[in-house]
């Protein structure tokens, strides 16, 4: 499976890494050159450098062979821009996009790509925790 994850953050880079370990090829796109780091010394895949809302960028990268599309830079917007390019410009079939608002992320669901919300998650999480905690009390 080919894999392009925008984003070299600590979500991107781990993402990245997992993915790589399981055989994938992926290729990451950043726009800080520092945050390569993140990857290990050891990372030989391919990395492009630039803003993931840029097409020309995102051809350089391999959009049109991705099977698999991850925008996971820290913008809600830019995540949502890139995921809506790659779905209606470049046809990639499966995209998600890490929206950190849960506003934001209800707004935009069923557009065509994943919406990956980790407050929601929290949130949601640590509420059954809690009232599972109320029930055993």
């Amino acid at each position: 499976m080919r894999a392009i994850v925008i984003g070299c953050g600590r979500v991107g880079s781990a993402l990245a890494r997992t993915l790589a370990g399981e055989g994938w090829q992926v290729t990451v796109v950043e726009q800080d050159e520092d945050a390569l780091s993140r990857l290990g010394e050891d990372w030989r895949a391919p990395v492009v450098i630039g803003h993931g809302m840029d097409a020309e960028l995102l051809e350089e990268a391999g959009v049109g062979d991705a099977q698999v599309l991850i925008a996971a830079t820290d913008g809600d917007n830019t995540n949502l821009v890139i995921a809506q390019v790659a779905v209606r410009r470049f046809g990639v079939r499966h995209v998600a996009a890490r929206i950190q608002d849960p506003a934001r992320a209800e707004a935009f669901a069923g557009r065509g790509f994943e919406i990956i919300s980790p407050v929601r998650m929290a949130v949601d999480g640590l509420a059954r925790w809690a009232l599972a905690a109320k029930e055993a009390a």
